[in-house]
């Protein structure tokens, strides 16, 4: 996000989540929040991001040390794989400043990418955590980052957004679809069966779900068509550190004694060699 708060191409696009009416910054010397003609207002964190959160969120989402953790493991570059698959797979558009929204952003490295790629877009970064959309704001000068809700209404137009990106996140299939131009474009990137097994029976992590294809593709049903799917996989040589971040970020955090966990991490020896394995589904409204 620009120093200046919200990019105005962004803003325009988002509505209220309470009325859906369209949005705009409240003026200079006021407030800084957004505002709907009908007088709601959503604060904008001094961090960046914009609160359109309504009610109580059911869920905090990742953690700070979750979200600082994925930050130094995707800085290094462990997981540009997936940023490039995603960059390259991104449409053309014959918008003049097409709205690429990342939902589930985490920290806002992925749709940096995608914009740096195409560098006429804006990007709209949501998800449920603070602490990641404190990263996603400052991800990109393109990126606006808002705090919502995925599994609810979206807080956009209709037909606004001409790229919807979802990385290891929940899918809303009915408002993906309904935020998304006719001729836009989901892509959606799941882990495979493979990724990161070297480390699943070694360290005691989750496992990915074999019925995985299965459930994105109901998620999804009558409200997209799959257009291709892409295998994207690399091989990474990670320090006993690299490993305990790499666990430390995902969703096996929850489920890990740290303490036990460092005694079978050294037992893999360094580097630890491992699999990173992705599906990356490109996907047309129905």
């Amino acid at each position: 996000m620009n120093a200046a708060g919200p990019d105005p191409r962004v803003v325009e696009r988002l509505r209220c989540p309470v009325c859906g009416e369209g949005l705009h910054l409240a003026p200079a010397g006021t407030s800084h929040a957004l505002r709907c003609p009908r007088r709601h207002s959503f604060d904008i964190a001094r961090q960046g991001y914009v609160n359109l959160l309504t009610g109580r969120a059911p869920h905090s989402g990742d953690t700070a040390e979750m979200v600082a953790a994925r930050a130094d493991f995707l800085a290094a570059g462990h997981y540009d794989v997936i940023s490039t698959a995603l960059a390259d797979a991104a449409p053309a558009s014959d918008d003049a400043y097409p709205l690429v929204v990342d939902a589930g952003a985490g920290t806002g490295r992925h749709l940096a990418a995608v914009l740096t790629a195409v560098p006429t877009a804006v990007g709209l970064a949501l998800d449920i955590a603070k602490p990641a959309l404190r990263r996603a704001a400052r991800a990109h000068p393109r990126v606006t980052a808002a705090l919502a809700d995925t599994w609810q209404r979206l807080p956009l137009a209709d037909a606004s957004a001409a790229l919807v990106l979802n990385v290891f996140a929940p899918r809303n299939g009915a408002e993906f679809r309904r935020v998304l131009a006719p001729d836009g474009r989901l892509l959606v990137v799941t882990p495979a069966t493979d990724h990161l097994t070297e480390l699943v029976a070694a360290l005691g992590l989750l496992r990915v779900d074999p019925a995985k294809a299965d459930r994105v593709a109901a998620s999804l049903a009558g409200h997209f068509t799959e257009e291709s799917t892409t295998v994207h996989r690399q091989e990474l040589a990670l320090s006993g550190s690299e490993v305990a971040t790499l666990v430390g970020m995902g969703p096996s955090a929850w489920h890990t004694d740290p303490a036990g966990l460092a005694a079978r991490i050294h037992t893999l020896g360094e580097p630890a060699r491992v699999t990173v394995a992705v599906r990356l589904g490109t996907y047309r409204p129905a």
